[in-house]
């Protein structure tokens, strides 16, 4: 590259509207807590697969007080988000990898996913989640439930999945405590789940229930009985149209 070449592409970029600026990606590796607010998880450094990430499970604390819920109760909410992050619409990519933590109940399926426009109570957001070892079951019924869309704390899975029969459910091909590529493509109140850098979506979500307008924070998921690992978070803002 020229001198000349040089100067004329600094002096292009000098000339982006402000929204251009603030639009570029973000990347946080997830090597270390740095950047994190844990909520009913703890976090740790860890090596899965010979690559470097965090692992996640939920906290004693928080799992003592698991004990008393029922399955079907949303309101423990692990979450570890990322902090000073405002995020409307745009791309989110990560890595991750969920399986049943030692001694989990027989429902543990491995869940774990990405939590998007997460509000300051750290109970109200979007999120697309996997139930690994549901990939490969025998079950036909269970595969079809392997990616799942929820809105918390309004719409969870078995409410959704009660009313709306597989409209927020879908197969993916899945195995447990493997690393595992996931973007979500969210456009005002329209949010695509890409898993494996497949070009095709795996589950498309036409209603987000936090409305086109809908902003906050993106935060790593997982749920009760899990063992999560989780690298490489990349974040990209548009303006959503």
């Amino acid at each position: 590259m020229t001198r000349f070449t040089l100067v004329a592409l600094t002096g292009m970029a000098a000339l982006l509207p402000p929204a251009a600026a603030s639009a570029q990606a973000k990347r946080y590796p997830l090597e270390s807590t740095a950047d994190l607010r844990l909520h009913n998880v703890t976090a740790e450094p860890a090596m899965l697969q010979g690559k470097k990430g965090l692992r996640v499970t939920i906290s004693e604390e928080a799992l003592r007080r698991s004990q008393a819920m029922t399955p079907e109760e949303p309101n423990l909410e692990p979450l570890a988000s990322i902090e000073g992050l405002d995020f409307a619409n745009g791309i989110i990519e990560v890595e991750l990898a969920g399986e049943p933590a030692p001694g989990a109940p027989e429902g543990a399926r491995g869940f774990v996913g990405i939590a998007f426009r997460l509000q300051n109570d750290m109970k109200t957001y979007d999120a697309f989640y996997l139930r690994p070892t549901n990939g490969r079951a025998e079950d036909q019924e269970r595969r079809n439930h392997a990616a799942q869309y929820i809105s918390h704390p309004d719409w969870p899975w078995f409410r959704l999945r009660k009313e709306t029969p597989s409209k927020y459910e879908s197969y993916v091909d899945l195995m447990p405590g493997v690393w595992t590529k996931v973007k979500i493509d969210v456009r005002g109140d329209r949010a695509r789940l890409y898993v494996h850098a497949q070009e095709q979506a795996t589950l498309i979500a036409n209603d987000v229930k936090t409305g086109a307008q809908g902003k906050g924070a993106v935060a790593l998921w997982l749920d009760r009985g899990t063992v999560a690992h989780f690298r490489d978070l990349r974040v990209e803002p548009s303006s959503g149209k």
